[in-house]
């Protein structure tokens, strides 16, 4: 109910605020929109609790790698600078260049590592619950 609710009073205050009404200036694009995260699992459910969203930027050092972790929430990002590769316990990989989205893994052992010469840098957005983990180290 209280996403819902969210969904209704955002669209309502997009839709009273003067700038939106000038259509030769607003403009919208969806950018992601699934129901899967990249390995193409389904999303989980939402966990029960206070919603809380939490909105990260990393940034990568070159020749970094990650440690092993996974997140108990979805999450999605953008890759602002460099690249990334994120590649599953089971060797699954995707290779993120900057501009490239990713709707991440939920409950799945993962790691990115930037083998690039410059820093990888990475804006995630996380859909959890107040003061639950987003993400657990192995």
């Amino acid at each position: 109910m209280h996403k819902l609710f969210f969904c209704f009073c955002l669209a309502a205050l997009v839709t009273n605020t003067a700038w939106s009404k000038d259509t030769s200036i607003t403009r919208t694009e969806v950018l992601l929109k699934t129901a899967a995260s990249w390995d193409g699992d389904a999303l989980p459910a939402y966990p029960e609790g206070q919603p809380e969203i939490t909105i990260l930027r990393i940034t990568i050092p070159p020749h970094t790698q990650l440690p092993m972790h996974k997140h108990p929430v979805i999450n999605a990002g953008i890759l602002l600078k460099g690249e990334l590769t994120v590649m599953t316990e089971g060797k699954q990989t995707l290779k993120l260049k900057a501009g490239d989205l990713i709707a991440e893994l939920v409950n799945k052992w993962h790691y990115g590592k930037n083998e690039g010469d410059v820093p990888a840098e990475i804006m995630v957005f996380y859909a959890g619950i107040k003061d639950g983990a987003i993400t657990v180290k192995k």
